[in-house]
């Protein structure tokens, strides 16, 4: 079967969704496979990238919502674009519906074939009946009707796979997107530890980053399968620290070089637990939300007071 899309005419549909309103990525897939009527949806895959090099082009722009979403807009130079290209936005149009038309019929010739040689084999079985069987027209129709059965009995289940695959599709959606809001939460309620960990402590902080690190490595560690370090027990009030069991830092040490050997702590005990038990792609998704969040607050400890400018 031909591409559904011509070089560059998925692109040019992509600002036109987007020129009739914002949306973030399933929504302009779940658009294509309505204008397709269920017949071809593109993959997550196919449309990110694609968004990705047009906000690159200045053609669109995204912003976040409050889910953690990105949603895209067309920006005025993608409008440009696509008055300048309206007769080729035509043609595009009457290409897709060729290519729904086009889809369509393939389906019912593998749906006529299908019926095709079923006909055959239900009149192959008859012939055989004839010659076996005492009454022959009798175990025809028998043969007629199981074959019928059957047939009914398959058109029944494609339905239902069918159902089925939209019903997972959706189901995946929304599980990304609840696994996309949860690492949101997550990365902040990680940030507002760490800065937990900083309040009492003005001035200290190779203690807080220490204490940051900590958790942080037990978070990766707990993501990727191995046994989560414990982070150190709150402290009561003012005084002086209890020596943790995670990256030991010397007080007399120069912080720099304290600041190194905590990372080099944090790097291979991450390593060690992805080592031990390998690395999922939804693994290394929340690790990377994880680095993130912590590389983020560690860079505004060490910028704040007491810190290092």
């Amino acid at each position: 079967m031909p591409p559904v899309f011509a070089h560059g005419r998925l692109r040019l549909y992509l600002l036109k969704l987007l020129d009739e309103a914002p949306r973030h990525g399933y929504e302009v897939i779940r658009l294509l496979e309505e204008r397709f009527e269920g017949l071809y949806a593109p993959s997550a895959g196919t449309v990110y990238p694609r968004l990705a090099k047009l906000e690159a082009e200045g053609l669109v722009r995204h912003t976040i919502e409050d889910g953690g979403r990105k949603v895209y807009a067309i920006t005025d130079a993608g409008r440009a674009e696509l008055a300048d290209r309206g007769g080729e936005l035509a043609d595009l149009e009457v290409e897709i519906r060729d290519s729904v038309a086009a889809l369509a019929a393939e389906i019912r010739e593998d749906v006529q074939g299908a019926a095709g040689s079923l006909r055959r084999e239900m009149r192959a079985a008859a012939g055989e009946s004839r010659h076996d069987e005492g009454d022959p027209w009798t175990a025809a129709k028998e043969e007629l009707r199981r074959a019928r059965q059957e047939w009914r009995e398959q058109t029944r289940r494609a339905k239902d796979e069918s159902r089925r695959a939209r019903e997972d599709a959706r189901d995946a959606r929304r599980q990304a997107e609840e696994a996309q809001e949860r690492a949101r939460r997550e990365m902040q309620r990680m940030a507002q530890q760490v800065q937990d960990h900083l309040s009492g402590r003005a001035g200290q902080w190779p203690g807080g980053v220490r204490d940051g690190l900590s958790d942080l490595a037990g978070r990766l560690g707990d993501l990727l399968g191995g046994t989560p370090t414990p982070p150190d027990p709150p402290h009561a009030g003012p005084g002086p620290d209890p020596a943790p069991d995670w990256g030991r830092v010397d007080p007399a040490e120069d912080p720099a070089r304290a600041l190194e050997k905590l990372l080099d702590k944090l790097r291979d005990d991450v390593r060690d637990a992805a080592r031990d038990h390998g690395v999922t792609p939804a693994q290394l998704t929340g690790a990377r939300a994880e680095l993130a969040a912590a590389a983020a607050r560690i860079d505004a400890l060490l910028r704040g007071p007491g810190g290092v400018a």
